[in-house]
């Protein structure tokens, strides 16, 4: 889908000029010459650089630009037929991207939006967030694959086996109740008896522990619960 520009500037010939060197770069182009106009495009459609004159009839582009950036952070490239340094102060401290000083010619111009468009795509860009396995002495917990290795060995888990241990990992050193456990990784009032979780812990130790009998990943911390070894991190 071509980037769509949104010119906003009364000067017909000088709109339909920028618009053919746009549409040559393929872009799609959206022409206005006022900015009540202007206002009203931006609020239907979404796009990747506004091409804006200072010198308006009925609103300026100062009053413009204010107002497209109570909702919008589109790249605003600014166009004034006065080089003061008053006016480009004004216009960047109320979120100016760029300013050209006409007269200009049409390749700086387009150097200037490509830049701006380029930018503002790189920023916006979504692209998946990757999630690191959690590397541990012996251990490897692969979250997006829901898998684990001890010693290089894959350890098959069940569902809520593999959520305690990514939760104690994920919080090396701190020491959590049964109940604390239960609510975090059940997502539940707590149900079952201390008895249970206890079972529940030396199951999972006995997939994990190189030696279930002194467990090194899951710390048992009498009289209060578990926790994960700080030791455990690389």
């Amino acid at each position: 889908m071509a980037q769509k520009i949104l010119i906003i500037d009364d000067d017909k010939e000088l709109c339909e000029l920028i618009r053919k060197y746009d549409e040559r770069a393929n872009y799609s182009v959206h022409t206005v010459h006022s900015g009540s106009l202007g206002l009203h495009k931006v609020e239907e459609n979404e796009y990747h650089l506004i091409i804006l004159d200072v010198m308006l009839p009925e609103i300026n582009g100062f009053s413009i630009l204010s107002e497209i950036r109570k909702h919008n952070r589109t790249p605003v490239l600014m166009l004034t037929a006065k080089d003061t340094e008053d006016d480009k102060i004004k216009g960047f401290s109320i979120g100016a991207d760029d300013y050209l000083t006409k007269p200009f010619s049409m390749n700086e111009l387009m150097a200037r939006a490509h830049s701006l468009i380029r930018r503002y795509t790189l920023l916006n860009s979504k692209t998946p967030d990757i999630i690191l396995p959690i590397q541990l002495k012996g251990m490897i917990i692969d979250i997006e694959n829901r898998a684990v290795l001890v010693s290089e060995r894959a350890i098959d888990l069940t569902a809520k086996e593999f959520d305690l241990l990514y939760f104690l990992a994920t919080h090396k050193g701190k020491v959590f109740t049964k109940k604390q456990l239960y609510s975090q990784v059940w997502k539940e009032d707590y149900a079952f008896d201390d008895s249970n979780i206890m079972s529940f812990i030396s199951k999972l130790r006995k997939k994990i522990e190189p030696n279930p009998t002194q467990p090194f990943y899951i710390q048992t911390i009498r009289g209060v619960g578990y926790r994960f070894n700080q030791e455990a991190t690389l």
